[in-house]
């Protein structure tokens, strides 16, 4: 009888499987190579959502946030100014229908608004069409970083609104108390010359 011989090839088989790596299945993922939020330099506009992206500069005074709700791009805080009871909010989005419809439902959410403000402007700005609404007066929005509030007096709302890069259109629209708003205009129009397709 053959036993032993049977035996020992079948060891030397086993050994022999044990010294190789096994190779990654077609189902595993790859090992990940981007590195934490600390390690990357910081960028000057979101992450991609869809086509037709655009590109902007940020200004530096503008503390991006965590995004309150997957409907945002992009969230930036604006710091108070001096007697001003809240911080004013960017919020940057794609999604919300017409430029039309969204001038809207802006202009409801000032209820009264002050008599001299609901001005709209148009521009072009490499190539895109950037329309500027701005209203103040009492503002009864619902949602301000998450958080429904009450009516606020003495709130401003500046907006940008870009077409022509393609897709949905882009939504940009600062909320907060009106010296706070206003004070923030400068660095508005910086962000807003600052457009340009991706």
């Amino acid at each position: 009888m053959h036993r032993l011989p049977i035996f020992a090839a079948t060891t030397a088989l086993l050994l022999a499987a044990c010294d190789k790596t096994p190779e990654p299945s077609g189902s595993s993922p790859p090992p990940s190579t981007s590195a934490s939020p600390s390690q990357t330099a910081k960028v000057t506009n979101p992450p991609k959502a869809g086509p037709g992206e655009i590109a902007w500069d940020t200004p530096a005074k503008w503390k991006e946030i965590p995004n309150p709700n997957a409907m945002r791009i992009a969230t930036y805080l604006i710091a108070r100014q001096e007697g001003d009871p809240d911080d004013a909010e960017m919020s940057v989005s794609r999604v919300g229908g017409s430029v039309e419809a969204n001038i809207g439902r802006w202009k409801a959410q000032f209820s009264p608004p002050k008599p001299d403000s609901g001005k709209r402007f148009e521009r072009d700005i490499a190539g895109l069409k950037v329309t500027i609404y701005e209203v103040s007066g009492t503002y009864t929005g619902m949602v301000i970083r998450g958080q429904t509030i009450q009516p606020r007096q003495d709130w401003a709302l500046l907006a940008a609104i870009v077409e022509g890069s393609g897709g949905d259109p882009w939504f940009f629209k600062l909320t907060g108390p009106e010296k706070t708003v206003q004070a923030a205009r400068a660095d508005f129009d910086s962000l807003v010359n600052s457009f340009h397709p991706k």
